[in-house]
């Protein structure tokens, strides 16, 4: 299994509660997929670089996992399809 790391930015309008939800929603997928859930960092609201869809500050949430090489592929295609999510990245660590 290889080692990876998948940050994403919760759009910042959403309660607490619903942002815990997508946190534990994208763990769960991981974890269905046969990954393992090494660390799961919450930054939390931060000012975003650059507006994204108006907005100026998002909800940053940083996951590290092991997997198969074909679980960053299903992540991604979940994010992607998240309304709620403004931007991601999943890459693989070296090591």
């Amino acid at each position: 299994m290889k080692k990876y790391e998948a940050m994403y930015v919760i759009t910042p309008e959403l309660e607490d509660e619903a942002m815990k939800g997508i946190v534990e929603k994208y763990s769960g997928i991981i974890s269905a997929n046969g990954g393992e859930i090494e660390k799961v960092d919450e930054w939390g609201r931060r000012r975003l670089a650059y507006p994204i869809d108006y907005k100026t500050e998002g909800y940053y949430v940083l996951t590290t996992f092991q997997g198969n090489p074909e679980l960053p592929r299903e992540l991604e295609r979940n994010l992607n399809n998240d309304e709620s999510i403004l931007r991601f990245l999943v890459v693989r660590q070296d090591g």
